[in-house]
């Protein structure tokens, strides 16, 4: 059967039905994340000794196998975090405020398998059934890859920044004295961004199905790729060669995995036709 013999699921919903259908799918995404940011906020003890403020600390697992990697090589470069800062908070409201914006940040990660269940459920009835049956697995390929994507910024990419960012001085006159929201706002911001930018793959499926890119046109424009990837790598990771490296890798690697992904996807199409 073709694309075009296929129908979609019609449920013979007005516009403002429609509206209506989303208003109730963003309220439920809206109470999964205050849930789990309440429950955040909680146990904020767990959430910032054990979690957040961990990173910049010696026993921090990145920090204990840097070290491990540094007596082994004899590089003592590679130790980091082997004297960690102190956080000040300057604020009246400082700390009251970060626990807040922290706890929903915890809630926005923690919901987002449930976020893009709801999102999924309201595009569903707007696909073919052939869509439908592609598109199987994706709420939990989109899960893995934004789970593995903050694992990746918090385990990887937020110790290095912070032992770069936290121990670069401009002259010894000057101490460091870390600010309570800078130093959240890295640490989340960078985390957030590695989880959205590990759905790369998810992207590059998508915009293959609706004929937007190929793998000719990625292979095409695959060193144009790696610049970007660069320059993407220097935004989000101290200005230092070796944390540029260990970001790019899987980045390329994703890149290389959209390939394989847009090619599949040609392949389907094309059988689909024939």
């Amino acid at each position: 059967m073709s694309d075009k013999e296929e129908v979609k699921e019609e449920d013979g919903m007005s516009f403002l039905e429609h509206l209506e259908e989303l208003r109730w799918h963003l309220m439920r995404s809206v109470i999964a994340v205050m849930a789990f940011a309440v429950v955040a906020f909680i146990f904020y003890d767990f959430i910032f000794n054990v979690l957040i403020l961990a990173p910049k600390n010696p026993e921090f697992f990145t920090n204990r196998m840097f070290s491990l990697l540094s007596d082994y090589t004899g590089v003592e470069s590679l130790k980091i975090n082997t004297k960690p800062f102190q956080v000040i908070n300057i604020n009246m409201a400082g700390q009251f405020a970060t626990h807040i914006t922290v706890s929903l940040v915890i809630g926005l990660i923690a919901g987002f398998p449930y976020l893009f269940f709801e999102f999924w459920r309201f595009v569903k009835p707007a696909l073919y059934k052939k869509e439908q049956k592609h598109a199987r697995g994706s709420i939990f390929y989109t899960s893995f890859l934004f789970a593995l994507g903050v694992a990746f910024g918090y385990y990887v990419i937020t110790p290095l920044s912070v032992h770069f960012l936290g121990s670069y001085n401009v002259s010894s006159q000057v101490m460091n004295q870390i600010n309570l929201n800078s130093y959240i706002s890295t640490v989340t911001s960078i985390v957030l961004a590695s989880g959205i930018i590990f759905e790369l793959p998810i992207l590059i499926f998508f915009l293959s199905k609706i004929g937007l890119v190929s793998p000719e046109f990625l292979r095409k424009y695959r060193k144009h790729s790696i610049v970007l990837i660069l320059i993407l790598s220097a935004i989000i990771t101290p200005p230092d060669i070796f944390s540029q490296v260990l970001v790019c890798l899987p980045l390329m690697l994703l890149y290389e995995i959209g390939i394989k992904i847009s090619k599949n996807v040609q392949k389907k199409q094309q059988a689909a036709f024939e």
